[in-house]
């Protein structure tokens, strides 16, 4: 049974055989899977999973989907312009201090702020169409002071901080924003969760795509991207595991 794709704060895609099936994964469901090999994780077509062999994961060239509209910077990439429909201009905030300015369609703008994990939000413009969004963010983001992309790494950073709250204000306050979000994913966060790559605990929900789990009286953080392509297994590794208790420092 392999991992062939996630859906935040819901779970994963399993494939086994050609059949495609879902493993649940919201807050309180115990997960007690091992990881096997990984390797592609193909591509699901008509519901049914084309497997892959190629040892490249989660995907092979292949099998890679990128998204040209996220390259774009006010220039379209595609034979034909598609995005003629109303796309917002938002600021995203993610604990402590990383900001970041963003695009999407206007009636995506709450869910695309939650699968990224943010932290608190400011929708700032409303354009008629995805390329000028895409101008205007890309003017933005050669400020010193906004970023277009944030790794997962750097969000898990700032699991169980606040935001500093100066800074936020201080750049929102100078776009009059049509709407401002502040999101609370319900970890209850004590002590910063250490990352692992694992599918065996209980869970205490997601932020963005980062599942996190309890086990062992500690609290872990799963990249859930980095399961993708994995053999789950029915047997779980009773492996030492770093404590999350002061672990990643002051």
């Amino acid at each position: 049974m392999q991992v062939v794709g996630y859906e935040s704060g819901e779970g994963f895609t399993v494939a086994s055989g050609g059949a495609v099936e879902f493993v649940e994964a919201t807050p309180g469901t115990e997960l007690a899977f091992g990881l096997g090999d990984r390797r592609c994780a193909g591509t699901v077509h008509d519901g049914d999973h084309i497997a892959c062999d190629a040892a490249e994961a989660p995907y092979c060239d292949a099998h890679r989907h990128v998204w040209v509209c996220a390259r774009c910077t006010g220039t379209c990439l595609k034979d034909e312009m598609d995005c003629r429909e109303e796309h917002a201009v938002y600021l995203a905030a993610f604990a402590p201090d990383v900001l970041k300015v963003g695009v999407t369609r206007l009636w995506r703008l709450e869910t695309r702020l939650r699968e990224q994990g943010a932290d608190r939000a400011a929708h700032i413009r409303t354009y008629p169409d995805g390329r000028i969004a895409r101008e205007v963010e890309a003017e933005l983001a050669e400020r010193d002071d906004l970023v277009d992309r944030v790794r997962v790494p750097t969000k898990l950073s700032g699991f169980g901080r606040d935001v500093d709250a100066a800074a936020w204000e201080a750049l929102v306050g100078g776009f009059d924003p049509i709407e401002r979000f502040a999101f609370d994913y319900g970890l209850d966060l004590a002590d910063r969760p250490v990352a692992e790559t694992m599918a065996a605990g209980t869970v205490r929900g997601w932020k963005g795509r980062v599942l996190v789990l309890d086990r062992g009286g500690s609290t872990y953080a799963v990249d859930a991207r980095e399961l993708v392509g994995y053999e789950l297994t029915e047997e779980v590794p009773d492996r030492e595991l770093q404590s999350s208790l002061g672990a990643f420092g002051g």
